[in-house]
């Protein structure tokens, strides 16, 4: 790792500095203000007279002490101009021989480099130029970078390494930075959105002894002390009505879920999405929150009722409604009569070069159809509603057609964002669903959920009438910044790994290593 020779260089470098007993990782500072409080406080300086503004030896203002990383150095003979990065804003530092002292010049002018981290302390004025800037009376070294930054690192010419090496994306590009940020504020504002609703944020566990709450092949770990297996979390819904059973009427998770499943430019094998359960209603009052959900959003981001969407628009003024039915024939363009039956279904998708197993039910086939010919289409807010029985384990069957499930999923972009149902509260109904499930896995299907007797058990107890959602958060995300893959707005997105971290020959040596 360190074999480089510029890299050789620093670590000289740093060596160096500890014989002149500095040390290069101090930790011994000062900080006054960020760099963006220091030029907001000091804007006034660039209003005042020129002539006063632009002499470097003006009236000293307060002493400020500032910390940040080495962007860039220009040397010039006995002084130097600095700029200086820290996570609000890059502030540009003034140092002379004449004010900091030989000593402390000498270790600017020999050892300071870009990307080393410093503490600079002085007054503020405006250079020649017309910057406002901070002039050193003081100088040092905070931490040594031995790890030169790239010339070049904006992700035109090695994305991937973007994503593997996050941290020197951060660094190079405030950009990036500040995706993570909003990030972070769309997630603060949806959960304000549903503690105003009266919604109370709970935790569920992450080890499930059964994986359940949704279609998908689980992770597996194990729990030595207990001596069993457990899944990671697919889904939290099965705990969270559990506490709808146990009397809460409204509740939501903010969590984290693992899918044993394929990445692609929406989908990571860990992300996060917001659940919530409300008891006493139905779906189609989802329908409605899901609205004022979004227009919350968008109210509080500042953001336009028409964003740009890749090379579309989504217009949330136009909300429409379709049920599953009608979106194959209408959005989809598949006929009455194949939309109606299984084998016609199965010998269109058969017709139109779509991959299907041999062993697919109706539900599947009509799962199929629904992502090939109308999912990608669906860029206005869509909710598609009326989903097969089939394909909703865990939705409460229709009073007028019980082939169908109460149940809606929201798209957007041509992707699914929201899931949301009136849930199946009948224990018995429930048990049978869960059996055919198994059924299905002991038919090979990966996907399929297991048996949960205690979930069963729950709902003997009576659950009231409730409606529960979920929607994902990290897609969400993706919508508002017009991400173009997933790993733009995941800190550490699932990459491939490189040969070094799959090898088992360095994970038996860092073991036997540990265990030394």
């Amino acid at each position: 790792m360190f074999e480089n020779s510029y890299v050789a260089q620093r670590i000289k470098k740093a060596q160096d500095l500890r014989e002149r007993h500095i040390n290069p990782y101090d930790n011994t500072l000062t900080r006054t203000k960020t760099n963006q409080s220091f030029l907001d406080t000091y804007a006034y300086l660039l209003q005042e007279d020129n002539e006063a503004s632009t002499d470097s030896r003006q009236t000293p203002q307060s002493v400020e002490s500032i910390v940040g990383r080495i962007r860039f150095i220009r040397l010039m003979g006995k002084a130097c101009f600095v700029k200086i990065q820290d996570e609000s804003a890059v502030l540009q530092a003034y140092i002379s021989r004449s004010d900091v002292g030989d000593e402390s010049f000498e270790i600017v002018k020999k050892f300071l480099e870009v990307g080393d981290i410093i503490n600079v302390q002085g007054y503020a004025f405006v250079t020649k130029t017309g910057e406002l800037s901070i002039h050193a009376k003081m100088c040092k070294i905070l931490t040594k970078s031995i790890i030169p930054l790239p010339e070049k690192f904006h992700g035109l010419t090695d994305v991937e390494l973007r994503y593997r090496q996050r941290y020197v994306d951060l660094i190079m590009n405030s950009e990036v930075r500040q995706m993570f940020v909003l990030r972070s504020r769309i997630v603060r504002l949806v959960r304000d959105f549903f503690e105003q609703k009266g919604f109370l944020e709970v935790e569920t566990p992450m080890l499930h002894p059964i994986p359940g709450g949704a279609n998908a092949k689980p992770f597996i770990t194990h729990h030595n002390a207990l001596g069993v297996d457990r899944y990671l979390r697919i889904a939290p819904e099965l705990y969270l009505k559990r506490l709808i059973v146990g009397g809460f009427e409204a509740v939501f998770e903010l969590n984290r879920n693992f899918r044993n499943e394929g990445m692609d430019h929406s989908h990571n094998p860990e992300f996060s999405m917001i659940e919530f359960y409300w008891a006493y209603h139905t779906y189609e009052d989802l329908l409605g929150l899901t609205k004022e959900f979004f227009a919350y959003l968008l109210k509080h981001l500042g953001l336009e009722n028409i964003l740009p969407y890749g090379e579309s628009k989504i217009d949330f003024n136009r909300w429409q409604t379709f049920t599953y039915q009608e979106s194959l024939e209408k959005i989809g363009g598949i006929p009455h009569n194949v939309v109606l039956d299984s084998e016609r279904l199965r010998q269109y998708l058969l017709d139109k070069h779509i991959k299907i197993e041999s062993t697919m039910s109706y539900g599947k086939l009509q799962d199929v159809a629904f992502s090939e010919f109308v999912e990608s289409k669906l860029i206005n807010p869509t909710f598609i509603t009326q989903y097969p029985i089939e394909i909703s384990p865990l939705a409460r069957r229709n009073d007028k057609n019980p082939e169908f499930a109460d149940r809606f999923e929201l798209f957007i972009g041509g992707k699914e964002i929201a899931n949301g149902f009136s849930e199946l509260n009948d224990p018995l109904d429930q048990y049978e669903r869960f059996q055919a499930q198994v059924a299905q896995k002991e038919a090979g299907d990966e996907e399929a959920q297991y048996m949960d007797e205690d979930f069963v058990r729950a709902l003997g107890y009576g659950m009231p009438p409730t409606a529960g959602e979920g929607i994902g958060i990290d897609r969400l995300v993706m919508l508002l910044t017009n991400a173009k893959t997933i790993k733009d707005i995941l800190l550490f997105p699932a990459m491939k790994p490189l040969r070094a971290e799959s090898s088992t020959d360095n994970l038996t040596t860092t073991q036997e290593h540990n265990q030394t």
